[in-house]
């Protein structure tokens, strides 16, 4: 009875005593400088009972640009109710909050992110994730996302099919020259044509002359075109359906989801 005591006595202390590895030197400093430590700077250990509480992160360098400059966010995954994320600025090359599924917003842009794993995070609405250097970028998990800047990224494949269909208040994903085809959800490829091909809008905006939108990007994403299907309308850079006019730039809408760019030289 005694040892069983003994035991249960000493669990508290075990679970307040749960450490979670913070290698990067800044990061912990951070971390220690906020309250949010273990007390022992540059030991590479923060308490997690000080983390896992955290709603709030800003980790922004935006004012300060390299003596702080944060490289490595391993430690993240233990802030299990994190709401909000800042950390632009900064020198990540990889991100990953698989684990962060209270996340809400995301701003991790000016970095030099090659990889960003957010699969599965559900309560996400906001992504600002421009000015890095991903090439693949797969949203259709993220099922409450609805604004997303990736614009000066290296896409070559972007998948938007995430079940918000129209319901998208901001995209853009201009300055990605070796992203063509971008992938929607099926119904949704004349919406997204008619508010992002074009001039920026309060909306945003794509900007490269042979990016499209469709709901059946191959590997590629380059759509290879039928000639056998119902072309649903002609639109204008403006959006606006036309008949068109010679010399100038005009965007057939098809009943498959594809989209092809014309322009009838005289």
């Amino acid at each position: 009875m005694k040892k069983l005591l003994l035991i249960l006595l000493c669990l508290p202390m075990i679970g307040f005593g749960q450490t979670t590895y913070v290698p990067d030197a800044n990061f912990e400093a951070y971390l220690e400088e906020n309250g949010m430590g273990n007390g022992i700077p540059n030991d590479s250990l923060v308490t997690t009972a000080n983390i896992n509480t955290v709603t709030y992160l800003n980790l922004s360098n935006a004012f300060n640009f390299s003596w702080d400059t944060i490289y490595d966010l391993t430690g993240i995954e233990d802030f299990t109710v994190l709401y909000q994320l800042n950390c632009e600025f900064n020198g990540l090359t990889s991100l990953n909050l698989s684990q962060n599924t209270a996340l809400y917003h995301l701003s991790c842009y000016t970095n030099q992110l090659t990889s960003l794993n957010i699969n599965g995070l559900t309560n996400l609405r906001n992504v600002l994730c421009h000015e890095n250097k991903i090439t693949n970028l797969d949203v259709s998990s993220n099922t409450d996302l609805e604004v997303l800047w990736c614009r000066e990224n290296e896409l070559t494949s972007l998948n938007l099919a995430n079940g918000k269909d129209s319901n998208w208040t901001g995209l853009y994903a201009g300055t990605n020259p070796d992203l063509y085809c971008i992938n929607v959800d099926n119904g949704a490829v004349a919406w997204f044509t008619d508010y992002f091909t074009s001039a920026y809008t309060s909306l945003g905006h794509i900007d490269e002359p042979d990016q499209y939108f469709s709901n059946n990007c191959s590997g590629t994403g380059i759509k290879e075109h039928t000639t056998n299907k119902e072309r649903l309308k002609v639109t204008d850079l403006l959006g606006r359906e036309t008949k068109g006019k010679r010399n100038e730039l005009l965007f057939y809408i098809y009943e498959d989801g594809t989209v092809e760019k014309r322009i009838i030289i005289e």
